[in-house]
């Protein structure tokens, strides 16, 4: 392997890559393996102490300080009854000022509701605006319980292929209007940023899909949670604020995946067309979960004064996303993949290295370190051959999963 140009740095578990020493006083490089296996997530509790996890979509980070103040006064205050939100919680208001101040998008915060995650407001816009049935179109790769839940609601799926392109993932837009009016499909789920090859859509192809949109009579259940984590000069769009699409549109956000908050199962809905947000709220008020007083909490901390933790955190992601580029390309240049544009997944082809039909099952293995599997994220085996990595970590530690996949592949394609 390449030695580069950079001193070698020395991890605690092994020799790491060139150009691999972290900074001191970093908080986000300061966290060490000791310490995360103490966590009790399942991010950290699904493997053994020799395995490495970088799969789950979990930042390894601790979250910001204003959110812990803030479910501590919570505690301080002993105040753990029913909360008196009589019209909705203050994160209606929050979220509408937090959409204005970031894109400019002016909403009515009278249209947001409260839900625990973002998956659960996507089945219920489709449970409540699409028909048994009914076909919801997806692009593909994707977050895999949407296509595992999809279709209990007795929607059929259609999938929207993504194409690996020179230079990023596209999407053939002639295909997806024949699509759409050969299967007579009524809603497109669009996962923006998306999940799992990191894309970032310009106002060129949202502005497509919106034109799609009104010709094919389609809801849209927008997925932008993975917003906040953009590298310039990339920006976000929110798919309703564009003309006319707003009234068409379930907008689904949280700070879960920004500010590391999954635990506290806080999301929102902006619930534009006026017949879903009625059907909606005629529902029994308890059966979809009311949101708990924690995460109300920890989101408004967040989003009234999380942004220096966020431009912090933004800044680490970015120096990873390149770091395990520079990997790729230096020392398994057969793995194919592409800068994200936006969180911190890496969507990684491995086809060519042979490492088999699912190369998370085989590196977990050979390099003892937990990948997701690329089968889970497509339908009729469009993931086989690839693998997500978590690079939402420290840079040793990232280094040290750079180190183990390295020489597993060496091993492979070099064997003894």
């Amino acid at each position: 392997m390449s030695s580069g140009g950079s001193a070698q740095c020395q991890t605690p578990w092994s020799q790491s890559k060139p150009g691999c020493s972290s900074p001191r006083g970093d908080p986000f490089n300061s966290i060490g393996l000791d310490w995360l296996r103490t966590k009790r997530g399942i991010k950290w509790r699904r493997f053994g102490p020799e395995v490495i996890p970088a799969w789950l979509a979990d930042m390894d980070f601790p979250p910001a300080q204003r959110v812990t103040e803030a479910i501590q006064e919570l505690l301080d205050g002993a105040d753990l009854g029913y909360p008196g939100w009589v019209h909705g919680t203050p994160l209606r208001a929050a979220f509408a000022e937090r959409m204005a101040q970031r894109y400019g998008w002016v909403l009515d915060p009278v249209q947001v509701r409260e839900t625990n995650e973002v998956v659960q407001g996507t089945l219920l816009a489709l449970l409540h605006g699409t028909s048994d049935g009914d076909v919801v179109a997806i692009h593909t790769p994707t977050y895999p319980p949407f296509l595992k839940h999809i279709p209990t609601l007795g929607r059929a799926l259609l999938p929207i292929p993504m194409s690996d392109e020179r230079h990023g993932w596209t999407v053939d837009l002639a295909r997806l209007d024949h699509d759409l009016a050969a299967s007579r499909c009524r809603a497109l789920v669009l996962v923006n940023p998306h999940n799992p090859t990191g894309r970032v859509m310009t106002v060129e192809e949202l502005d497509a899909l919106a034109h799609l949109a009104r010709r094919h009579d389609l809801l849209v259940i927008s997925d932008e949670i993975h917003s906040d984590l953009i590298y310039p000069p990339h920006q976000h769009i929110p798919f309703a604020s564009l003309p006319g699409m707003a009234e068409r549109t379930v907008t689904l956000n949280s700070a879960s995946k920004g500010f590391n908050l999954a635990g506290v199962r806080c999301a929102i809905a902006h619930v534009g067309p006026p017949r879903l947000r009625e059907v909606w709220d005629n529902a029994p008020p308890t059966l979809y979960g009311s949101p708990n007083i924690f995460g109300v909490a920890a989101t408004l901390a967040t989003w009234q004064h999380g942004e220096a933790w966020l431009s912090a955190v933004v800044a680490h992601l970015d120096r990873q996303r390149h770091l395990l580029v520079d990997f790729l390309t230096r020392d398994v240049p057969s793995a194919r993949h592409h800068l994200v544009e936006a969180g911190y997944l890496a969507w990684i082809d491995f086809r060519s290295l042979e490492l088999g039909p699912d190369p998370a099952a085989t590196l977990l293995t050979s390099a003892q370190v937990a990948l997701q599997s690329g089968m889970a994220f497509a339908l009729d085996g469009g993931g086989q051959g690839y693998a997500r990595l978590n690079f939402a970590t420290s840079k040793d530690i990232l280094c040290e999963i750079i180190t183990r996949i390295s020489h597993a592949t060496d091993e492979n394609r070099n064997p003894h």
